[in-house]
């Protein structure tokens, strides 16, 4: 077997198992939320047989082994349960599935993710090989000062400037990102511009300064030298020689950043009202809606381990030495 291939299998295998180890740890931290559905819907003013008789309908009576068995047996024939919300104590049945209410709104997070990505990556990919071109330089130093000090404030710090500059002070863009299922494309890239641009400022500056690092560490190589005294210009000497080596570390940044784009924007989607996958584990929560909690967190731990598994990928490609560390 190829060394590449068999490496690619060995990472898609122990992400298995990390999603496998994941999944206990989802369970296990949703059976300890504070309070219970069925107490929450019934009441307070229900007797402790209609309370037992309504955990009974949902499974809830079940102990947490048998409970974790069911739901990760049903994951694997691609079933993600069904929704708590619509249960009624009247025996009037109103829930819906969960891939159902997960769908849009996981379509909704990818969008803004995309997005969001093909604005910063470039953006971030430029910043940091000029930065690097131009180390020490006035440009440089504006651009790590800009960078930093964008790192330095929280996402909804961030959203909330941006939401009194250009949706208040400025009505450039919508302050609410209330995006619906029939939208046009250009009214739903203008309706969500502040989220993305808030996760734009927020992304950015760790892939530009990552990349920076990587190519000026690597400016510093005997091959790079030589390419230098052979005469070559700065610009084929970072594109030919420093960046294809490179491409490993910024790949991870960029794979851990991707991620962060889907698993991360919880407080984004919040400030905007944005209906994704974040929202809709928020209110969940907010409902103690088991299901739906669990299949967003394990959507979540998906997506990070299937991206830094992309990101290994595509630094053994672009450097096959790594695959003999020695």
């Amino acid at each position: 077997m190829h060394p590449v291939l068999r490496t690619v299998l060995q990472r898609f295998a122990l992400g298995v198992l990390t999603l496998f180890i994941v999944s206990i740890i989802i369970f296990a931290s949703v059976q300890m939320l504070p309070g219970d559905f069925a107490e929450a819907v019934l009441g307070q003013a229900a007797t402790t047989e209609t309370v037992a008789a309504f955990r009974r309908e949902l499974g809830l009576d079940q102990p947490p082994v048998i409970r974790y068995l069911d739901w990760i047996g049903a994951l694997a024939q691609g079933d993600l349960g069904t929704s708590f919300s619509g249960r009624a104590a009247s025996g009037v049945d109103r829930s819906r599935e969960v891939a159902d209410l997960v769908g849009p709104r996981l379509l909704n997070t990818l969008f803004l993710a995309g997005m969001t990505a093909l604005i910063a990556v470039p953006l971030a990919l430029f910043l940091g090989i000029t930065a690097a071109l131009k180390r020490d330089s006035l440009y440089d130093k504006a651009v790590s000062t800009t960078t930093l000090t964008t790192i330095s404030f929280p996402e909804f710090f961030v959203a909330y400037i941006l939401i009194l500059l250009l949706g208040a002070l400025w009505p450039v863009f919508p302050s609410l990102a209330d995006v619906s299922p029939g939208m046009p494309l250009w009214d739903r890239v203008y309706t969500t511009a502040l989220p993305a641009l808030t996760l734009t400022l927020v992304i950015v500056a760790h892939m530009m300064r990552m990349t920076r690092a990587a190519i000026i560490n690597l400016l510093a190589s005997p091959y790079i030298e030589m390419a230098r005294l052979k005469g070559e210009p700065p610009r084929r000497v970072i594109l030919r020689h420093a960046l294809p080596n490179a491409w490993a570390p910024i790949a991870a940044v960029i794979a851990f950043n991707l991620a962060y784009l889907v698993v991360g924007v919880v407080v984004v989607e919040v400030v905007f009202v944005y209906p994704g996958i974040g929202q809709l584990m928020v209110d969940a929560v907010s409902a103690r809606d088991i299901p739906v909690v669990q299949a967003c967190a394990l959507i979540f731990a998906a997506t990070y381990i299937l991206l830094n598994l992309v990101a290994d990928i595509i630094g053994i490609v672009t450097n096959p030495r790594l695959l003999h560390p020695k």
